[in-house]
């Protein structure tokens, strides 16, 4: 070897070790991308579960308007439990239990009177309010 060639040999450095931090960068953004993929998921499930809560309670009233009061009874309970159901503010849980005594007369009996006004007043009051805010 010449002795050029030696010298330049020499002016090599041994090897210096880089700080990389790739590897968590990468790792990071793969946690980022899965929370925020799960956060638009979680809201647009909220979002589609409040419309579905408002599709059942149209579905509620209109059965709470086609009650049949031919047969009281039966009636007592669909208003009951369908009344109960939409008493979801305050305003509605108010009507609802003034409602509740004049349906009662109805239920837990074999044989009962046909429905009177009162308690039909009391109904169409209640349908009313029930009607104007969905």
């Amino acid at each position: 070897m010449e002795p050029n060639a030696t010298m330049q040999l020499r002016d090599i450095k041994p090897l210096v070790e880089i700080a990389d931090s790739s590897v968590y960068l990468y790792w990071g953004l793969i946690l980022l991308g899965i929370c925020v993929t799960m956060a638009v998921g979680y809201f647009l499930y909220q979002k589609l579960k409040i419309r579905k809560n408002i599709n059942r309670e149209k579905e509620y009233l209109e059965i709470l308007n086609t009650i049949d009061w031919s047969s009281p009874k039966k009636a007592a309970y669909q208003a009951t439990y369908y009344g109960r159901l939409l008493a979801t503010d305050d305003r509605k849980r108010e009507l609802f239990s003034q409602l509740l005594p004049y349906l009662e007369r109805y239920k837990y009996k074999k044989e009962v009177a046909h429905m009177d006004e009162e308690t039909v007043n009391q109904f169409e009051l209640y349908r009313r309010i029930c009607n104007g805010s969905v």
